[in-house]
Order: structure tokens, then sequence, then C-alpha cells
């Protein structure tokens, strides 16, 4: 058993494995926000991700008796929301409608969002315009700070592959900035 699995995850996990609701409830409501916000980010569409957080947490209930401790308690679930929400990018790839991420002009519109909040906004929606494989990388290293070996993990692909799709996701955003956005290129 490795140093990752602490007694608080011990206990969590052991009440889980035997169905104690309020384990369970606790490590839903311990990692529900992470596992959404990974969702979100991967898929793009907030009510999708609302639905694979449900679906990742169920699979984390029912494959609880799989966590062995060799990370964390909260690394293995992240794992379960990047693969729930790469496959459903996958199923729904060719419905799921570019136009329902807001364009600025819809998001601004009568001053609701602050001149000085623009700059996320755009770089936001350039991002979820992304390929879903280089928009995970690109997630899973910038915004939630893993290296390149554990995005490999994660994804089983090889490392080289996760620095490649980081780097074509970096050109593919700077090439929307540069044509939609050329003030944003001094931010990335």
């Amino acid at each position: 058993m490795n140093t990752f699995y602490k007694s608080e995850e011990r206990l969590l996990v052991n009440g889980c494995l035997k169905q104690d609701r309020l384990a369970q409830k606790q490590l839903y409501e311990k990692y529900v926000h992470a596992v959404f916000h990974t969702c979100l980010r991967i898929c793009g569409q907030e009510t999708h991700a609302e639905d694979i957080t449900q679906e990742v947490f169920v699979r984390a209930f029912n494959r609880i008796d799989s966590f062995k401790g060799e990370s964390s308690l909260g690394a293995w679930i992240k794992q379960i929301a990047v693969h729930a929400s790469l496959n459903h990018v996958k199923r729904y790839q060719n419905w799921l409608p570019l136009t329902e991420v807001p364009t600025l002009k819809e998001q601004v519109g009568e001053s609701t969002i602050p001149p000085s909040e623009w700059s996320v906004h755009i770089i936001h929606n350039a991002i979820q315009k992304l390929p879903p494989g280089s928009r995970a990388v690109l997630s899973l290293y910038l915004i939630e700070g893993y290296q390149h070996k554990e995005i490999a993990q994660i994804l089983g692909i090889s490392e080289s592959t996760s620095k490649s799709q980081y780097h074509r996701a970096k050109r593919l955003l700077q090439a929307q900035l540069k044509t939609n956005h050329p003030f944003l290129l001094d931010m990335i």
C-alpha cells in the first residue's frame, strides 16, 4: 500500500465498500466540484458535465474495490472523470454544436461581464473549440497541473503524445486568438 493511501481515504473507501451511505455522501461531497470542473473543461458543456459527473460517481462506487491506494483517492476519481468525459465527447462529438459555447458578444451583452474579464471568457471559448484530445491534454496540463507523465497514464497514451497534443493545442489556440483576438496573444 502506497503512502498516498491516507487514513481518511482508507475510512472513506472502507465505508463505501460496505455501501455505507454516509461514507458515499462524504466521498461525493469531497470530490464533486473537482470532478464537475474536470468534466466541464473536457466536454465544454455544463449540462453534459453534470451528467458525466453523476456517471463518474456511480462508476467510482461500483469499482471502489479496485482502488488500491497507488495514488490519492482524488486522483483515482479524477482519472475516471477524464475517461468518462473523453468517452462522452467521442460518442457525441458529431452532434455537439459549438454554438452552445456562447460568443463573446452573447456573454458580454449589456455589460453583464466587466471588460476586465473579457479575456478570460475569450480564452475559455477558444479552448472549448479545440479538438477533444488536445483540449483534454491542455486542460490537464495547464489547469489541473498534471505533468505529461501523469497525463499519459491517465489518458493511456505515451508521454511524447501528451507533449505533442499540448503543443498542438497551444498552436491552435494561438491561431484562433491571432485571427479573432490578436490583442490577447501576449497572455499565452
